[in-house]
């Protein structure tokens, strides 16, 4: 469970840093709400992710299933996560640190117990 959870980490280090960037440039270059750059930031970063760690990390099938399921989840975490930051005001940059460390360990739960329990 250690090195599988090693490799989903090494895929989210690479997976933040698309949706930091994709966050960052929506937020200050597009002047977007947190809760629509942190959708699509997440979209953008999720489709990488999800890949990533079929083949990788879990060694499984990518299928049109999980990928639905991975995207709508995590999707509704990173608006939840977006819309509470805009009632509250919070910094783009904390939200960007909650999000990240939220969703990757709720990700890896959900992905090895939900979306990806029949692998290997």
């Amino acid at each position: 469970m250690i090195q599988l959870f090693s490799r989903y980490i090494s895929v989210g280090v690479i997976n933040t840093g698309l949706h930091w960037v994709c966050f960052g440039a929506l937020v200050h270059f597009l002047g977007a709400t947190q809760a629509v750059s942190n959708v699509v930031a997440f979209c953008v970063a999720v489709t990488f992710s999800f890949f990533a760690n079929a083949k990788w990390t879990f060694k499984s099938q990518a299928t049109p299933w999980r990928y639905s399921a991975f995207v709508l989840f995590m999707g509704a975490i990173a608006a939840i996560t977006g819309h509470i930051a805009d009632l509250l005001r919070a910094p783009p940059f904390i939200t960007l640190i909650l999000f990240s460390g939220f969703s990757l360990i709720i990700g890896f739960v959900y992905s090895k117990f939900i979306v990806f329990r029949d692998a290997k």
